[in-house]
Order: C-alpha cells, then structure tokens, then sequence
C-alpha cells in the first residue's frame, strides 16, 4: 500500500485484528488525503500561503512528519532524535528551498513505516519512555499518543482542504 494510493476511509464496521491495527488505518487514510490535497498543486502555490497565519502546504506535509517522529520515536520509545523540532525554524514551519513535495512525501512514507513497525511492536497501554521529550511531564501510553496524532491529521487536513479550495476550488477528501 502506497501512500500515493487513493484514500479510503476506514468503516467502523471493517474488521480489524487489534486497536492498533484501526489506529494504523486512520493514520495510512489521512496521509493519503495529504498526499491527495498536494497532487496537483503548483510548486509557486506549494511554497505561497493563502491565510494570516502564513504557513504554507509543504510546511504543513514536513510538520506533520515530524510529529510523528516526535510523539512515537522521540517520546514513546525514548530514541535520540537529532534535532526533533527540524520543521522550524524562528517558531515558525520551515522547509528550505531544495526541499521538494516529492522528497516530503517520500519522508512521510518512511515515517509511516517506523511508525507502523512501533506500534505493532508495543501494547496500546505501554507507557512511554522518560525523557526530555515529555518536558517534565508523565509520559503517555501508546494509545493516547494514537489518538492525539489521528486528531492532529484530521485537524491539519481539514485546514489544507480549506487551503486548496482557496487554490483551485477543490474541496472533498480526494
């Protein structure tokens, strides 16, 4: 399954092995409408923001790469992650000049796989791993960091798709 291939969402009623495994699906759903929402879209329109708050649809694509790494590699299973907040730069999202949305969605799709390796590897109730990351506070299990990156998806595709009928009219999860 390729990140590139056509969002289906995922029914409640389709049958599933674990939690995780219907966690794993609303993650591999959004980053597909992700993927969708970008398809299409001009490298001027790419790099160009629509709203007051200035941030662009690549900056949001790297972002949402690096919460993920942040939430599951950095906090959950306690790894040395060099620089964990890499998509700023001045509190602001950043992406560089020689960074593309080809090579962005590369990134996510092996973002994806770490991700998917994780949580097939842990229960939904491990507690993550003490560390800089939580910033003092208790680390989170497995599932309330799966469900905070699921409401940070949905949350940031329904901005892109406010952004791309902005763009070109297109509105819709495909």
């Amino acid at each position: 399954m390729s990140i590139l291939d056509d969002p289906v969402f995922p029914a409640p009623t389709d049958p599933a092995r674990s939690r995780g495994e219907v966690y794993l699906r609303h993650l591999d759903y959004f980053r597909k409408v992700l993927a969708s929402k970008l398809d299409g879209v001009t490298e001027s329109e790419l790099r160009s923001s629509r709203l007051p708050s200035e941030w662009t649809p690549l900056q949001l694509l790297k972002h949402l790469i690096f919460v993920e790494r942040r939430w599951l590699e950095w906090r959950f299973e306690g790894r040395a992650v060099s620089d964990p907040w890499g998509e700023e730069r001045d509190g602001t999202w950043y992406v560089d000049t020689h960074e593309s949305v080809s090579g962005l969605l590369t990134a996510l799709s092996a973002q994806a796989a770490r991700s998917k390796k994780i949580v097939e590897k842990h229960d939904l109730d491990e507690v993550g791993q003490p560390g800089g990351g939580w910033q003092g506070d208790q680390p989170a299990d497995l599932e309330r960091i799966l469900l905070h990156l699921v409401q940070e998806y949905a949350r940031h595709i329904g901005h892109l798709d406010i952004v791309r009928e902005l763009i070109d009219g297109r509105t819709g999860e495909e």
